[in-house]
């Protein structure tokens, strides 16, 4: 049983602001001396980057779709071990959740997170555009679901001291308390294009100096001791902290695992990494961006989600890691790759070439293709064995020419097939969360510590 001090920030709908508000008060209490676990519910790999450089620990996701919602409070334990406090960021709207058919309405919502938390909510609301209205909506939002317990609300773009003392009025009518006021702050915007904000990773010192801005500002504009006596009140969880030691056997051998990062490759979980760690895995990074070859003695590569179309050239012309990769594949080795790692193992993106381990060709879409899936696998891959189900998502603005191979990896639950699967690679564009599915990470790190290195077989 563990108690700690928490809150999730929840909004009535997207764009209200979370990102900068649950940014702000991560940067405003870790500047306190505060250690502060920051956690984002649903997919998401983009905000949770802001969450970890305000906190100087890694951001984690908790998505009842992805892992089950069984696991969620184990795995929040385990991201928030040695904290003071957890900072749970939302998505969307509060009672928004997964459309699929498979789950009842709210499903993977904040609030179905915040309710399997236990944890006191705080609404982000958008004033720019409202006056005593506000007072409305807080009250709906406090009484839809009693599962939900909405302990303040955070008044954002608020426009002058009489705007507020109006917002401030119309609330304290509705009986929820005002924890803060934050004005429209054209400056802290955060750059977005075609996939939402740009990862903090690319952006590097405007990050931080955006970061540590958006902490002075929450914590000039609310009152944080409030803030921390809300989470206070959060009682005592149950749930025993997750271990990815106890989620998978340990190889017999120990293989070395290259895993893409740098800023062409910003997406992952790090349960995916402390799942292959667990399963006697040496993890070492690769950055196709600067690195000119793999790691020596590399046994497996898996390459995760990201932008690559963004940063094409430059990793077209790194030719010998492009040609490390080839190789890697051509002798077997194990190659998980995800969305972006597939654009980068085809034979072309955007007309630019890449690894050609795939004959594919990938290019920019008009659309944005996004959503929960549901999967089995096709064939006996590195990843899975046939049969296996799995829950992901896809969040993509290209296209794969052709979309599957002669072997997919997966047969979409409703749908056609997606995904290749050749040799040792695996390549598909969908994400996935290994907590969710823990043999697949033991079952890859096993199959990389079957292959024989060159030079020193096994």
């Amino acid at each position: 049983m563990v108690t700690l001090p928490r809150l999730v920030l929840a909004a009535p709908s997207s764009n209200a602001g979370k990102t900068s508000i649950a940014t702000g008060l991560i940067a405003a209490f870790t500047g306190r001396g505060l250690t502060v676990s920051p956690h984002k519910v649903g997919p998401d790999y983009i905000d949770p980057g802001y969450h970890g450089l305000a906190a100087g620990r890694p951001g984690r996701n908790l998505d009842p779709w992805l892992v089950g919602e069984e696991r969620i409070a184990p795995l929040f334990l385990h991201g928030a071990r040695g904290a003071d406090l957890a900072v749970v960021e939302g998505v969307m709207g509060l009672f928004d959740g997964a459309s699929h058919p498979s789950v009842e309405p709210g499903f993977a919502s904040t609030a179905h997170v915040a309710a399997l938390l236990q944890a006191p909510v705080v609404l982000v609301v958008d004033a720019a555009s409202q006056a005593r209205s506000v007072a409305a909506l807080v009250h709906g939002f406090a009484t839809f679901d009693p599962r939900v317990r909405l302990g303040g609300v955070i008044l954002n773009r608020v426009g002058t001291d009489r705007h507020e003392t109006i917002l401030r009025e119309a609330l304290g009518w509705a009986g929820v308390p005002v924890l803060g006021a934050i004005r429209r702050l054209d400056q802290l915007h955060t750059p977005s294009r075609h996939l939402g904000l740009v990862p903090a990773a690319e952006r590097s010192a405007e990050a931080v100096a955006t970061v540590t801005r958006l902490g002075q500002v929450i914590s000039d504009g609310v009152d944080l001791e409030a803030v921390l006596a809300l989470a206070r009140t959060s009682p005592t969880l149950s749930a025993i902290p997750w271990d990815p030691t106890e989620e998978v056997a340990p190889a017999h051998q120990r293989p070395r695992i290259a895993v893409a990062g740098g800023p062409a490759f910003t997406f992952g979980y790090a349960e995916n990494v402390e799942l292959l760690t667990a399963a006697g895995a040496e993890v070492v990074p690769v950055d196709p961006l600067r690195d000119d070859s793999l790691p020596p003695e590399t046994d497996g590569l898996v390459i995760g989600g990201g932008f690559p179309e963004v940063y094409a050239p430059e990793l077209s012309a790194n030719e010998s890691l492009r040609a490390d990769v080839a190789a890697l594949a051509a002798r077997g080795a194990p190659i998980a790759a995800e969305c972006a790692g597939l654009l980068y193992l085809a034979r072309e993106l955007d007309g630019v070439p890449m690894c050609g381990v795939l004959d594919v060709a990938t290019a920019m879409a008009p659309r944005l293709t996004l959503g929960y899936r549901e999967a089995a696998a096709r064939t006996d891959t590195v990843l899975a064995v046939t049969g296996t189900r799995v829950r992901g998502h896809e969040f993509h603005r290209t296209l794969a020419s052709p979309p599957a191979g002669p072997t997919p990896a997966w047969q979409w639950s409703g749908g056609g097939p997606e995904g290749f699967a050749h040799g040792g690679v695996h390549a598909s564009y969908l994400h996935l969360h290994w907590a969710g599915s823990p043999a697949l990470a033991e079952r890859f790190v096993s199959m990389c510590a079957a292959i024989e290195r060159v030079g020193a077989p096994r």
